[in-house]
């Protein structure tokens, strides 16, 4: 696990020395937005916007922009991280759990730390990573084997190494933590294997834990009554992608993935909270302030794992503190995030599962789309009318951006039986490409839901998105395909081809005074600029 050491980072060592490096202070984060040469946290900001002022790329002369450098990773596996930027130096993950430290500027090597890893290590969907966070002067990262470890961040070196949970019981980590205040928030991947979900906070300083909340409560808790028998044992219920945080209220949000077994309900009834939910806890003491639950007693897998977006906006003719929420089941909401109050509920993505919802949000799922000997047909599939993959909201066009996706599976049931380590389905899907699908980014009104536009792509997406101040949006394909739009027209402006699938989304950033904007295609790490 020792870090491999470059002359560069001998002389960064030194500059550092000579000058101090800067803290990354929690003040610092909490006013990102002020500092959009440096990119601090996972989202750009905690409230979820992945938004930039940086303009000197814009609208007029984006189609100028060329290729600066390429970082190679040393990996076949997805690459889906975000990197950070902080102070003229870039820090970025590598899959499994390895991370970087380069030079924005050109893409040369500081530092690299690489992980031992045990030889068989048990995920449902890549041994991926999504990112770092920073605090002070150390980086947290999450790793495939369930640990978080904390680096120097001039030089890679591990500072202290914690087991969070048991990687042979299925427990991984492949979440970007969330650095708040003096905590690191990180969650918990391996909901196809019947784990039991949580989010843990950690003392930055010693990495002892301050915290837990279990996502599948046990017994004697509120909503353990939503589990029929011992399910709750094995209920899933995983938080594996990096949640917001408001600083004023004090609360965090964090999103949570399917009940387990995926696809099979008869051994877990019961709505199966807090599955498929939007918890929203203290950020000191892990409490549960509200939640709310997407899909009550899901068997479509539909994750709630989407990035909260945070928003101070009027609704209806009145000031809100709002919470955006476009969902995997292919519905859109809105909340008073203080409140916990549902004020808008609607569909945004072809669906064939419910014939509505109620009141309260509560959907009245139709028969005949469950999972089946047979197979059901249903719209979305279980890749959501939006998955993962980070939406953005821009301040100056008050419009959120978001990847949409309309493509079914067929779903079946199956076998039910657990055995600790393996996967606890319950089931089997299956693609439908003769049926008609697609895929879209659109610009959509975040208080009504209404459409703007749309830019349709090829096929299915996974890029996630970026806005900025210079009226450009960013993202990217399965095919390759980097592209910027006019973010109030959706008029594609500028594309290149970089040869490999677009799993994550981009970052902007200033190097010597000159605006970049980089992100992971394939197995690599493209960053771009004016001439």
């Amino acid at each position: 696990m020792k870090p491999l050491v470059s002359i560069a980072l001998l002389i960064l060592i030194l500059s550092f020395s000579a000058s101090g490096l800067a803290q990354v202070t929690y003040q610092r984060i909490l006013h990102a937005e002020q500092e959009p040469e440096n990119w601090l946290t996972y989202s750009g900001t905690y409230d979820g916007h992945r938004y930039s002022r940086l303009d000197q790329i814009n609208r007029g002369n984006v189609q100028n922009l060329k290729l600066k450098w390429v970082f190679q990773m040393r990996t076949l596996e997805k690459v889906e991280t975000t990197p950070l930027v902080v102070d003229g130096v870039m820090y970025l993950t590598e899959p499994p759990s390895n991370a970087f430290a380069l030079d924005p500027g050109t893409g040369r090597t500081y530092w690299s730390y690489v992980r031992n890893l045990p030889e068989v290590i048990k995920t449902c969907c890549g041994r991926v990573n999504r990112g770092l966070a920073i605090l002070g002067e150390r980086l947290y990262l999450g790793t495939v084997d369930a640990h978080l470890v904390a680096l120097d961040s001039k030089t890679g070196s591990p500072i202290w190494d914690v087991a969070v949970a048991d990687p042979k019981a299925g427990y991984s980590i492949t979440v970007a933590p969330l650095a708040v205040k003096d905590k690191i928030i990180v969650g918990i991947s391996g909901g196809e294997f019947g784990i039991r979900g949580f989010l843990d906070a950690y003392d930055a300083e010693t990495g002892k834990r301050a915290w837990r909340f279990y996502t599948v409560p046990g017994p004697g808790e509120p909503g353990h009554e939503t589990w029929e028998g011992d399910s709750w044992k094995t209920g899933g219920a995983p938080t594996w992608l990096t949640g917001s945080f408001d600083p004023e209220l004090n609360l965090i949000y964090w999103g949570t993935g399917n009940p387990a077994p995926d696809f099979n309900g008869e051994v877990r009834k019961g709505d199966n909270l807090y599955s498929d939910s939007v918890v929203v806890l203290d950020a000191d003491t892990g409490k549960l302030k509200w939640y709310f639950q997407f899909t009550p007693h899901d068997v479509l897998d539909w994750d709630a794992a989407q990035i909260p977006v945070l928003l101070d906006a009027p609704f209806q003719g009145r000031p809100r503190k709002l919470l955006l929420w476009p969902n995997r089941n292919g519905f859109y909401y809105v909340f008073d995030r203080e409140t916990g109050e549902l004020l808008l509920a609607q569909q945004f993505g072809k669906q064939t599962w419910t014939d509505g919802l109620d009141s309260q949000g509560r959907p009245n799922v139709l028969p005949d789309v469950l999972p089946s000997e047979e197979g059901a047909l249903v719209f979305p599939g279980i890749q959501g009318a939006i998955n993962w993959h980070s939406t953005s909201y821009n301040p100056l066009t008050g419009l959120l951006y978001l990847p949409v996706r309309e493509v079914p599976t067929l779903n079946f049931t199956g076998d039910v039986s657990f055995s600790p380590g393996d996967m606890f389905l319950g089931s089997r899907w299956q693609a439908m490409p003769e049926e008609p699908s697609s895929a879209v980014v659109r610009a959509m009104v975040p208080q009504t839901g209404e459409v703007k536009w749309e830019y349709p792509l090829y096929r299915d997406t996974w890029g996630g998105l970026l806005s900025t101040a210079g009226n450009l949006v960013f993202s990217g394909t399965l095919e390759g395909q980097l592209f910027a739009l006019d973010s109030a027209t959706g008029e594609e402006l500028w594309h290149v081809n970089t040869g490999g699938r677009v799993n994550a989304a981009p970052i902007t950033y200033l190097h010597e005074g000159k605006q970049l904007v980089t992100m992971a295609a394939g197995n690599a790490l493209f960053t771009f600029g004016l001439e």
